[in-house]
């Protein structure tokens, strides 16, 4: 035992005690250096300690309507006791029938509870993207864009310069310079997509391809199956951010076993003051889990709960196998440590259930607690608080006038020692600073976080326990990354995202809590029932006994005759009666026999008739039609059901909504912050065969300095941004003039975000912008040939007019010529004993002959000529083939010079 005096505590002595019961919340306003291992073991006490208050307050609530939604019986929902809620209902319903309480359940909230998340399953609620950037960041990002630029086109040119000198061509030749021209780079296919783009469409597809890959490797769908179906059971879900040392991990945590504290304002988790959960884990589990962040003592203090302990120390009238010194132990331990009595109790305790702890009487309503016990499994407890750090604002006058102003934080030291003017005013501000630093000192929040481990009942630091294992705190600390706050990004979130969606000004009512109250009237009446038909009689033959022969068809019935009688009826549908003297000895004056009717008819009916009552409320308390649970009877005429199921649909869609619309986009928001964080620092091989060149240059160079929530970019699932989505796509697969391909079209079916969807809506246009283009081109082609045709048609008709107008001029001369001779038939002008007409014929002979000469000579010049053109044809032919052959050669050569260069350099 440890005694100091006021002395010993002023000097700083303390004493070493179990703090259970004196456990106080921690300070938060502590300068860094005060808040040490023990100062943040201390919050992990107290934050665990208010957790299983809460907790006890909630489970026995929560767990019921668990209960409720699996269709298990709670027997302590149908006695009647003080503190149970539906006392008065219960005994209303039990007084005529006390055997109701042995219960069966008959099933209507498990059915909405299937029905509702069987819709959800199959709801469309896509995440898509939103980088809304300010006025004051346009600068910033074109300047980003355009180093993201530069260096894409710097690393196509170098692989552009090697794939030339790797074929042989001089990189400073004019084709070459034309090939590496930014222009015709920037056509590239590996980089043309990032020129379509701007910045922000940049940081969205990159969101989007992120949640791809964490939707596949965290299974976002199951959870958010199971996120929905806790919604609906508890009106509550958390999602838990955890971080890891170069990964992060998302889960989904129980609602029975997670606690949180909020102003009344707050209405999501994270920005609440601390958050934390309860859970029982098996050893294995502590070291995949957290192995990594415990000491080397941590990982051997586990050994005194795995493996399972050997048996304890012999008790009184056991057999003694001489045990009584614990080898596994240190010899202090067996020699200095508590008497064997009480040894031996421990040793035992720990195969005992303990019944008091709230945690382990929620979990073993489960089955793992079955086979191995709890007392052999160890409670992990995952905690978040907001502590206050110290920052100041500096204001530094130089000598030479200047101001600068800055924010520092509290190992800042002051190096110039401030002066001030104070002849007006005496306070030292940084209003009458005349030289030197001031410093503002202000506190702001911080996000803090840590595990304790330690046995399954409560535990603190300091807590001697020879019997078993004492609490581990492991990685107590401020967290690495710091959610920014939701209006400013010097605020702080904590890592888990959640809410308790209906608890504005009222306690949290959750579907399950509305249907509650009609379900147990229901299984109650339905009891009811079964245990009515059990017990009806029906219809009664009343009959008097002596009128039973005792010979009946000559056989002896004798003794049991009544049975005989029935087995008869039975077989025979006949009973014969003997109403003799000799068979009843006296004369009988009862003559006929009366038929009673003890049926419950109208008592089941009533029964009926409430249960249909306690069904109907129950789907009237959530607005579930039953028609939307496939219930439709004859009467009803489609357009009525289709009415009924439109209206139910429209009371429980704020169930979808606000799970949908208002959580979950906040969800995939923190998600994204923390994956653009470990992006930064080690990027994911996951998503390395997503991302596109463009994406990884732009984290390359920004790094952390430059996070998802500076560029604003939000995750949205609201309606008028899904409408607008639709609507785009409706419109890009309706309109035939868009020229699209069976491709794109798929392109734009598969499309998840507006960013996305106008990227290939831009990609279609241009294509369709070149199509058209090339049919302006193909008409304007066509125009100028029918000009051209017309043209050559025109000049053919003049030249056969032309021809036609000469034979007609040629035909009208041999017409005069031989009207001429004709004239002078009879005459011989020139005397030469031949008439004059015989002397024109011979003319125009030889005319005919001349003209036959030269076109002869005409037609074989132009033959001669076309052989001179051919015979030059192929000649210039033979000396390119020449130059191509000497080409080839010299390539060759140069290639094997290159080679025998290589070798020769190896050699030396």
């Amino acid at each position: 035992m440890q005694v100091y005096n006021a002395l010993d505590l002023k000097a700083g002595k303390k004493t070493s005690y179990n703090k259970m019961g004196t456990l106080t919340q921690p300070i938060q306003f502590l300068p860094k250096k005060e808040k040490d291992d023990e100062w943040g073991a201390w919050n992990c006490d107290w934050l665990e300690w208010q957790g299983i208050k809460q907790i006890r307050r909630n489970a026995r609530r929560l767990l019921k309507n668990y209960k409720l939604a699996k269709g298990i019986i709670d027997r302590s929902d149908y006695i009647i006791e003080d503190d149970n809620e539906y006392a008065d209902l219960i005994e209303t319903l039990t007084k005529e029938d006390a055997s109701a309480l042995e219960l069966k359940f008959y099933p209507i909230i498990p059915n909405v509870i299937n029905v509702l998340t069987g819709e959800f399953s199959k709801r469309t609620s896509k995440i898509m993207f939103r980088a809304v950037d300010d006025i004051s960041y346009n600068e910033m990002m074109e300047e980003k864009r355009g180093m993201i630029e530069q260096t894409l086109l710097a690393d196509a040119e170098r692989e552009a310069v090697m794939k030339m000198i790797k074929m042989g061509m001089d990189p400073n030749s004019e084709e070459a310079q034309q090939a590496l021209n930014p222009e015709a780079l920037k056509s590239l296919p590996e980089i043309e997509a990032f020129f379509k783009k701007d910045y922000r469409s940049l940081i969205e597809e990159w969101a989007t391809h992120q949640q791809k890959v964490d939707e596949e490797r965290f299974h976002m769908y199951e959870l958010e199956n199971m996120a929905f179906k806790d919604m609906l059971i508890t009106d509550r879900e958390f999602w838990h951010f955890k971080m890891n040392e170069d990964d992060y991990e998302i889960e989904l945590w129980n609602p029975l076993l997670t606690f949180y504290h909020k102003s009344p304002s707050a209405r999501y988790i994270s920005q609440g003051n601390w958050v934390g959960k309860i859970e029982i884990l098996t050893v294995s589990d502590i070291i995949d889990q957290y192995g990594y962040l415990m000491t080397q003592d941590q990982l051997e203090a586990l050994e005194a709960i795995y493996p399972v302990r050997s048996a304890g120390l012999p008790l009184g009238g056991l057999q003694n196998d001489g045990s009584y010194y614990d080898a596994t132990r240190s010899h202090a331990y067996n020699v200095e440590g508590p008497s064997l009595a009480y040894r031996q109790f421990l040793s035992t305790y720990e195969n005992m259930p303990y019944n008091g702890d709230i945690v382990q009487w929620i979990l073993a309503e489960g089955e793992d607690f079955l086979d191995y016990g709890p007392t052999h499994m160890l409670r992990a407890t995952t905690l978040y608080w907001k502590s206050q750090r110290k920052v100041g604002h500096l204001t530094s006058i130089n000598e030479d006038g200047s101001i600068t102003q800055d924010i520092v934080d509290e190992s800042y030291q002051v190096t110039e020692k401030p002066e001030y003017n104070t002849q007006y005013v005496k306070n030292k501000t940084k209003d009458n600073l005349i030289f030197g630093e001031h410093i503002d000192w202000i506190w702001i929040n911080e996000t803090w976080g840590g595990i304790k481990v330690g046995p399954n009942r409560p535990s603190f630091w300091g807590m001697n326990n020879p019997g078993g294992l004492a609490p581990m705190y492991i990685n107590v600390g401020k967290l690495p990354f710091q959610f920014k706050g939701d209006n400013t990004v010097y605020g702080c979130k904590l890592p888990v995202e959640g809410s308790v969606f209906s608890d504005r000004n009222t306690r949290s009512v959750s579907l399950v809590d509305l249907m509650k109250p009609y379900q147990i009237g229901f299984n109650i009446v339905n009891n009811q029932i079964a245990d009515i038909l059990v017990d009806e009689l029906g219809t009664v033959i009343m009959l008097d006994q002596n009128s039973l022969p005792r010979h009946s068809m000559g056989e002896d019935w004798g003794k049991n005759n009544l049975a005989k009688a029935y087995v008869a009826m039975k077989n025979f549908q006949m009973l014969p009666l003997d109403t003799s003297i000799t068979n009843t000895e006296n004369a009988l004056n009862f003559q006929h026999y009366q038929v009673l009717n003890l049926e419950q008819t109208q008592r089941l009916m009533s029964r009926i008739q409430l249960g249909s009552y306690f069904k109907n409320q129950a789907f009237e308390s959530i607005g579930i039609s039953p028609q939307r649970l496939g219930s439709v009877t004859g009467q009803q005429t489609a357009t009525g059901v289709e009415q009924a199921v439109v209206n139910s649909y429209a009371q429980t869609e704020h169930y979808f909504i606000q799970h949908s619309d208002y959580l979950m986009p906040r969800v995939h928001t923190m998600r994204t912050d923390l994956a653009q964080y470990y992006q930064s620092k080690n990027p994911s091989v996951r998503l390395q065969y997503m991302t596109s060149t463009d994406e990884k240059v732009n984290f390359q160079m920004n790094g952390i300095s430059l996070l998802a929530r500076d560029l604003n970019v939000f995750a949205t699932t609201k309606n008028n941004h899904r409408a607008i989505l639709d609507q785009l796509k409706q419109l890009a697969l309706q309109n035939n003039t868009s020229g699209s391909s069976i491709y794109d079209l798929g392109n734009i079916i598969k499309s998840e975000s507006i960013a996305e969807l106008t990227s290939i809506l831009k990609s279609a246009e241009d294509k369709v912008n070149a199509i058209r283009q090339e049919q302006a081109k193909q008409q304007q082609d066509l125009a100028q040939q029918e000009i051209q045709a017309r043209q050559a048609e025109a000049k053919m008709k003049m030249d056969f007019e032309a021809q036609e107008n000469e034979k007609n001029r040629q035909s009208q001369i041999l017409q005069a010529e031989i009207r001429s001779a004709g004239y002078g038939s009879m005459m011989d002008i020139n005397e030469n004993k031949q008439s004059d007409y015989q002397d024109a014929m011979e003319k125009i002979r030889q005319q005919d002959n001349y003209q036959e000469q030269m076109n002869m000579q005409r037609e074989k010049e132009v033959n001669r000529m076309s052989i001179s053109r051919s015979q030059n044809d192929m000649k210039e032919k033979e000396i390119n083939s020449r130059l191509q052959i000497a080409e080839k050669q010299l390539q060759v050569a140069r290639e094997n010079k290159n080679k025998y260069d290589k070798g020769n350099n190896k050699k030396k």
